[in-house]
Formats: structure tokens, sequence, C-alpha cells
């Protein structure tokens, strides 16, 4: 199925060699090499992902990324960075993104992390029309699966999209403990070694969304050497 893409990169032969090759797949690309440009579009036209360069001129892609979330907007974005510094990836989920890629990437891995991002998208579509359960109940924390909704004291709490399916994810099997490949792969929908810190960026934003004190965390859990778990207590 045709997807519509934005690219949002300066380089213009990583812009063209991006485009081309999704074009390939089928999808709609629409491309932007200037920062100001490609928040427009974003925030104007509706798009099913957004492959995100970290440096740009005008905004950069942190600072992008950070408005589209702050207006509640859960597009997923794949962030590319040439950057080796493990701390900007880091910042870059922090700031909302879903998944990172790091020049330089093989085209090959690039076409199977946004199949794997749109076919979670396309999964959350089809569960959201499929009958299931309606609600996780746990404490003060409920989770609404078919609305896609979590409150905590009755309390509204903002979630990307792939937030919610973590911690979905684990709800569902309280007590269970999976590794990071194994959340990797059932979550986000690809094995790739090296790209562990994507699940634990996304468990410290879990975390700091939900726990109380984030250092003691009630609902998702460490089991040092192993991964995490939900609460079964």
């Amino acid at each position: 199925m045709s997807s519509r893409i934005l690219v949002i990169e300066d380089d213009q032969d990583i812009n063209q060699l991006i485009s081309m090759n999704l074009s390939d797949m089928q999808h709609h690309v629409d491309t932007c090499e200037h920062g100001e440009q490609g928040l427009q579009r974003a925030t104007c036209e509706p798009y099913d992902l957004i492959v995100l360069d970290l440096m740009l001129p005008g905004i950069d892609g942190l600072e992008i990324c950070r408005r589209l979330r702050a207006e509640q907007d859960a597009t997923p974005i794949l962030m590319v960075t040439a950057r080796d510094s493990e701390l900007d990836r880091v910042i870059g989920l922090e700031m909302g993104a879903d998944d990172y890629l790091t020049k330089p990437f093989s085209i090959r891995e690039l076409q199977a992390r946004v199949k794997a991002m749109l076919r979670r998208m396309e999964m959350m579509t089809q569960a959201r029309s499929e009958p299931q359960e309606s609600v996780i109940q746990h404490g003060a924390l409920s989770i609404d699966v078919a609305r896609r909704r979590v409150t905590l004291h009755q309390q509204f709490v903002e979630l990307t999209s792939t937030e919610f399916d973590l911690l979905l994810h684990m709800a569902r099997a309280p007590g269970l403990v999976f590794s990071r490949s194994q959340l990797l792969d059932q979550v986000w929908g690809y094995k790739h070694s090296g790209y562990e810190h994507t699940v634990n960026s996304h468990i410290n934003r879990l975390r700091t969304k939900l726990e109380q004190d984030p250092s003691k965390p009630e609902y998702v859990l460490t089991v040092w050497g192993v991964g995490y778990k939900f609460s079964d207590a």
C-alpha cells in the first residue's frame, strides 16, 4: 500500500537517494532541504512517515521533532544523523523520534526500517477496528486499547504512538520479562544489534510520564541483566 512520506534532508545527494528508493517502494515522497520549509510541510500536510535529518539549515531536526510533538502530532519520525555521539541519538528519541538511523546506512536497512514503521501504523489502524479487550487496568493506571488513550489517576497521559505500543505490549503480559532485542523485534518490527538504546530511551520516557519517582518505578520495571517487564504486583 502506498504511503505519503516526507523527507527533510539538506544533503541533495542523500535526499535524492532516499527519495528514489522510497519511491521505488511505491510510496509518494515529498522532499525538503531546509528546516523551516520541512516544518511547514509537516504541519500543513498529512504524512504517514517523516524521515528527518538531525542537522539542517534554519531549524534543526531536534527542534522540528520537538515542535511536532508539542502540537500532539503523532506522525512516526525516523531521525537520520551523521553524528556518532550516542547522546545525540538519545536526545532525538527523547524529543519524540520513533527511531533513528546513523549515516552511513545501507538502502536495504533504510527500506526495512521504513517498512517496519509503516507496518506498525497499519496494524495499529486495524487494531482499532477489531474487537479486543477494551481497557487494561493496573492500579491507578488505565490503558484504553481501542481509543489508544492512557490515564493515570484519571488524568490523561500524552504518549507517542511508539510509547503507547511499547507500554501496551508489556502490559498485556504482566510479569513477563522482555529483552531489548525482543522488544525491538516485537514492537519496532526489526532485529538489529546496536539499536538497544532505542528501547532504553523509550522506557525512560515512559517512566518520566507514568512514574511518581522514575528512579523507583511501579509499572515498568527493570530486570537487571535481562530486560524489562510490566509489574504483576
